[in-house]
């Protein structure tokens, strides 16, 4: 029997561990080139990398894989053979994807990045002919992931990121110094170095697994068919999505230099509580919901969706009030040294404040896109996701002219709020059941994060702005020690308590 509380944690520390190396990958830039042109063509390099490791490897691909790997282990399939179809025909297109994608960069970076100078496209173009190969490294790297996930090793699978921070950390601290002419190139050669220590980080643990691959290629193979069919609504949803974050780029290579540097330095901090417990409890869940719905356990289903709900709101809404409150001392005390000076600090700050009107949607909407995968309803993340980027992009277009960047991050945590509600609307007849336990758990968390802003607020008055450390520090430590107090006296211990007691055969 697995726990389910257990395997959200071991995701969420693993996670946990690679988000604290993320924030010294982040440190590492920041002091070495600050919200600057020279990292917002680093970012327009990165985007069609990340865009195809959210469409195809991370996002679509892994998400599809892993219910129909899960069901075919509950049934006694062939899984083993399934996968290695899958991968040995990724050794055939994922060459063919980088090869075209260095060849045609002077092609696409220019759209991507219309309002950039001359000199910042050619490196922009430049940048991303080095970063280019990453997609191949962590599509496969993704697919060992997945694997890893349908045995519950969670823990491995969320750990191996950490390998792509150590790679850019390298490449920012020591090989950007050798590139006196353009240091940014170093932090790109870091990508290539991070994407091939998150692959073969995942190997041992695989072999552990008795996953051994041999290449099988058929290409009539009735499961990569299933496997297609859907990732197609799923890659259109994700593709979708992935259009705010082009259009927000877009729009803000015409701001000054150092717009699209801190959107991202925001949207950092804004994914750090996201991606160390929402997606924790998410990838938890996905084999659940799968076995579950394989089984016809609708009560258990109904039971994950609401007790996931709950539980990502428990840690999410007191991160949302704690980072509004000392949100501008973290961005002090973490990138504001070197080139990073005290009015990036500021715009960034804005930024990741309107951000974080979303953070408890996002969290949620991880949850219910889940649900919806392992229910084989793969259009309605669709229509949610292409709801949000009409939204975010009419948002942009408003917005921009008056609040600069700081519009286009509101114009993404609207979206989420719109694409979260949608999904829970679909899902409705799903969290009935309970309902009422749901909302009367929420209203608990609801409570204790406002009184936890008060008690943040309170302790940073008292501190003072003298020391950058202890203004952190100090209202963090008495937020969390009156959270932690809260809830093991408040009704929301009996969550904590239920995911313990919850178990799920593999």
């Amino acid at each position: 029997m697995k726990q389910l509380a257990r395997d959200v944690l071991l995701i969420a520390i693993a996670t946990g561990v690679s988000r604290v190396f993320g924030l010294f990958r982040d440190v590492a830039i920041a002091g070495r080139f600050g919200a600057s042109a020279a990292y917002d063509a680093f970012l327009i390099a990165f985007f069609v990398p990340h865009f195809l490791r959210q469409l195809l490897a991370e996002g679509a691909l892994s998400t599809a894989f892993v219910p129909l790997y899960t069901q075919q282990r509950a049934t006694g399939g062939d899984a083993d053979r399934f996968a290695s179809n899958l991968l040995s025909w990724l050794i055939l297109i994922f060459p063919v994807t980088v090869g075209a994608g260095i060849a045609l960069a002077p092609s696409y970076v220019p759209f991507l990045a219309s309002g950039f100078s001359p000199e910042k496209l050619a490196t922009a173009i430049r940048l991303t002919r080095i970063v280019f190969p990453f997609i191949a490294l962590i599509g496969f790297a993704s697919v060992f992931m997945g694997i890893l996930n349908s045995y519950h090793r969670f823990f491995a699978a969320a750990l191996a990121p950490v390998w792509f921070n150590v790679g850019m950390i390298l490449g920012v601290l020591f090989l950007s110094p050798r590139f006196s002419h353009q240091p940014v190139l170093g932090m790109a050669l870091g990508v290539l170095i991070g994407g091939g220590g998150q692959l073969l980080a995942q190997i041992p643990p695989l072999l552990r697994v008795g996953f051994h691959f041999r290449f099988v290629l058929v290409p009539i193979d009735p499961d990569i068919r299933r496997l297609l069919r859907r990732m197609a609504p799923a890659v259109l949803a994700l593709a979708v999505t992935q259009i705010n974050l082009l259009v927000d780029n877009k729009i803000a290579s015409y701001l000054a230099d150092g717009s699209i540097s801190s959107l991202q330095y925001g949207m950092r901090l804004f994914q750090l509580p996201l991606g160390v417990f929402a997606v924790s409890v998410a990838t938890a869940l996905l084999p659940r919901f799968s076995v579950a719905r394989a089984r016809g356990e609708d009560d258990r289903f109904t039971g994950y969706l609401n007790d996931g709900m709950v539980a990502s709101a428990l840690v999410l809404l007191p991160a949302m009030v704690g980072l509004l409150v000392i949100g501008t001392d973290v961005i002090r005390l973490l990138f504001e040294h070197g080139t990073f000076t005290s009015a990036d600090t500021v715009r960034t700050a804005r930024v990741l404040s309107y951000y974080l009107i979303g953070l408890v949607p996002y969290g949620w909407a991880y949850i219910f896109t889940r649900a919806f995968y392992a229910l084989g309803r793969t259009f309605l993340p669709l229509v949610a996701s292409s709801v949000a980027v009409a939204v975010n992009v009419a948002l942009d277009l408003l917005l921009v002219s008056s609040m600069q960047e700081a519009g286009l991050a509101l114009a993404t945590a609207i979206a989420g709020v719109g694409s979260a509600l949608i999904l829970g609307l679909f899902l409705r007849p799903r969290l009935a059941g309970a309902f009422a336990e749901t909302a009367k758990r929420l209203g608990f968390v609801g409570m204790g994060s406002l009184a936890l802003a008060g008690v943040t607020f309170a302790t940073r008055h008292v501190v003072g702005g003298d020391d950058t450390v202890l203004a952190v520090v100090a209202p963090l430590l008495g937020g969390l020690l009156f959270y932690g107090a809260f809830v093991r006296w408040s009704p929301l211990w009996a969550l904590i308590g239920s995911l313990r007691r919850e178990g799920m055969r593999r």
